[in-house]
């Protein structure tokens, strides 16, 4: 084969010579919140100057596997896997809160399954996705009502599958995030949510982290990660009336994440997603998320979901990152 037959080859088989893979590699969860539209319009890319492959997971453990393994090096998970990550001593580091979620996670349960309370859980079919931020609240859910989980069937399903286990009726309910929330929600009713769950003393949040060998060596990059994640949320802040359902930038969330841009807005609405100044705060970076994290792990440990409690977490977070 000649050397101009191996080119027009490579040309027609979408390779040419020079192209590589991408160095940046990141994963994400399907939870809603501004840094998914900076996502999908490049803005991480514009920012970065680099090129950047995009991995879509299930769920937080997911993304904690990628990242140990060294697949990922920058990921979006939620506080719950985050803290069992840390307690096994993956190599992390939380540069930033997105979101303190409140409604846009939630127990819904099945219209006609007969649970009217919290007393007709028992001997009842719940699912949601172990070590997840959605497992954390429906255990600390269980934990207020004096249920224990041995009371209730609780079955380890992705977000996909508890769609599809609702539609067959395999389930009575399922404590998830959208866009698996906002399809149970149509034959279903809300038994409570992460927000509630938070005032009962089990706080939940979602963060972007990097391995901490990856922002050891590129602090710049999870820099300006940091700087444009925190500009789509203050943009969301000052806009949210603006995000209405048929608006460019739902609409935008809608094809990333696959929800339903009927529930986008109210999704939003359901959690709290802290400014720069508040990233910066003795409540979240500066100290209290080390403090959640730790107090997770705590109840992870009680419920047997992780064997090891560390002395401090402060290790694994870091405000360094963020805009000065």
């Amino acid at each position: 084969m000649s050397v101009r037959t191996l080119l027009i080859a490579l040309s027609l088989a979408g390779l040419s010579f020079g192209a590589q893979a991408a160095d940046l590699t990141i994963g994400y969860i399907t939870g809603i919140d501004p840094t998914k539209l900076a996502q999908a319009e490049g803005s991480y890319e514009k920012a970065i100057g680099e090129k950047i492959d995009w991995r879509r997971f299930d769920s937080g453990p997911a993304v904690v596997s990628a990242l140990a393994s060294g697949d990922l090096q920058i990921g979006n998970l939620g506080s719950s896997p985050l803290a069992a990550a840390a307690s096994r001593n993956v190599p992390l580091v939380t540069f930033i809160v997105t979101a303190q979620i409140k409604g846009s996670e939630a127990l819904v349960v099945r219209d006609g399954s007969g649970i009217n309370g919290p007393q007709d859980l028992i001997g009842k079919t719940i699912a949601t996705s172990f070590v997840s931020t959605s497992h954390y609240s429906l255990l600390g859910a269980l934990k207020h009502w004096n249920l224990t989980p041995q009371q209730v069937k609780v079955v380890n399903l992705s977000p996909a599958q508890i769609t599809a286990a609702w539609k067959r009726g395999d389930i009575d309910g399922a404590f998830t995030w959208s866009p698996a929330l906002g399809e149970i929600r149509k034959t279903g009713k809300t038994l409570t949510d992460a927000g509630q769950v938070s005032e009962w003393g089990a706080p939940t949040f979602e963060v972007w982290v990097a391995r901490k060998d990856f922002a050891d060596k590129h602090p710049e990059i999870v820099a300006k990660f940091a700087k444009v994640s925190l500009d789509a949320i203050a943009d969301y802040n000052a806009h949210q009336t603006a995000w209405t359902t048929d608006s460019p930038q739902v609409q935008t969330i809608a094809r990333l994440t696959g929800a339903s841009p009927e529930d986008i807005p109210e999704l939003l609405h359901g959690a709290h997603f802290p400014s720069a100044a508040e990233q910066k705060s003795a409540q979240l970076l500066g100290g209290g998320t080390a403090k959640d994290i730790a107090g997770t792990a705590l109840f992870l440990k009680e419920q047997g979901k992780i064997e090891t409690v560390l002395p401090d977490y402060s290790a694994f977070v870091s405000d360094k990152f963020l805009p000065q």
